[in-house]
């Protein structure tokens, strides 16, 4: 089934929310960016009285074959370990879900490796890790729409389900951040020295590696020419885990949801998303500004104003977690707080 439309925002009700959050006992704007977190929820819910609803969070995990130029300092099967590691609960992300009452779901998109068809995980991979793209394209095109589609497949079964209306995404997989930089080179039209960083944690050396991989495959796939086409973009360096959760991004923000947008790899799946349907943009909240290095320039791109800035780095959804008790507390006071017309 194709992913859905994205509608555009019903701005019908845009004043009245504007006055609703305007007329609490405080001076106007004073709450910063809360207030227009309030704003943009009620608008994505055309309500002036939004609700959250049955928070999810979905990890997408999925190796990828240019791991095996040594762009990441850790082995590939670091991905398999800690899909294991969120079956347990013993993630960080597991922590952050518990504590803030969030169901957390972890998908195999496309982890090089077998699990136990038992284990609570969402086994939907397309192959076991993508192709290395310093050689070829990293997933075929039938490939390709087969993971988008299957992002967009589950989120229609959560939000049948559940009736979640507010969606975190997050990722695992070793090599990812190599993905992302040359999603972002492609499409934002920058340089890859602006859009490669450390990732898990390279030293100089390793980072110079990187670099030196990644611009020997661009000049091998040269799709400058193609930089506008989102599609031929993410078929040539993407990854299953980012595929599935652009087509899931997409489906989302069609249901009417919220859509968490975590990290640096998250952003990258989202911009790539953005591409295909511009109205995803009225839907999302960036929650943090990532450490990693593109991370800073991939928002500005986008002209998105991020909730949090930690200096976290880890990914896996970490920064949507810690972010989800801000859009609970911004319509806790649309909701709760006194107006200036009830003083009298």
């Amino acid at each position: 089934m194709p992913i859905s439309t994205i509608p555009p925002l019903n701005r019908c009700l845009e004043a009245q929310i504007q006055a609703k959050i305007d007329g609490k006992t405080k001076p106007p704007g004073a709450l910063g960016q809360l207030e227009t977190l309030a704003k943009q929820v009620a608008l994505v819910q055309g309500s002036l009285n939004p609700q959250l609803t049955n928070p999810h969070l979905i990890v997408f995990a999925g190796d990828h074959g240019v791991a095996r130029e040594g762009v990441s300092p850790y082995p590939q099967e670091i991905t398999a370990q800690m899909v294991l590691n969120f079956v347990r609960g013993g993630a960080a992300i597991n922590v952050f879900c518990r504590q803030n009452g969030i169901q957390l779901k972890v998908v195999d998109a496309g982890v090089n490796a077998d699990f136990d068809p038992n284990l609570p995980i969402i086994h939907q991979k397309v192959a076991k890790g993508t192709a290395n793209f310093l050689h070829e394209a990293a997933m075929s095109a039938l490939q390709c729409q087969e993971a988008l589609e299957a992002g967009a497949e589950l989120l229609r079964k959560i939000h049948t389900a559940t009736q979640c209306n507010v969606i975190g995404f997050g990722e695992m997989g070793i090599g990812n951040t190599s993905s992302a930089s040359m999603l972002m080179s492609e499409i934002c039209g920058l340089s890859l020295e602006k859009c490669v960083g450390r990732g898990t944690g390279h030293d100089d050396d390793g980072l110079q590696r990187k670099l030196n991989v990644l611009q020997a495959a661009q000049e091998k796939q040269q799709l400058s020419a193609q930089a506008a086409d989102a599609l031929q973009v993410l078929k040539t360096f993407g990854g299953f885990e980012i595929a599935q959760m652009c087509g899931a991004m997409q489906e989302a923000a069609a249901l009417g949801m919220l859509v968490l947008v975590d990290g640096f790899i998250a952003s990258a799946a989202f911009l790539v998303a953005q591409a295909m349907q511009p109205n995803l943009m009225d839907y999302a909240v960036f929650c943090h500004r990532s450490a990693e290095q593109g991370h800073r320039l991939l928002l500005e791109y986008l002209q998105a104003q991020p909730l949090l800035d930690l200096g976290l780095r880890l990914g896996e959804g970490t920064a949507a977690a810690l972010a989800y008790p801000l859009l609970q507390n911004a319509l806790a006071f649309l909701g709760e707080m006194a107006e200036f017309g009830d003083l009298g």
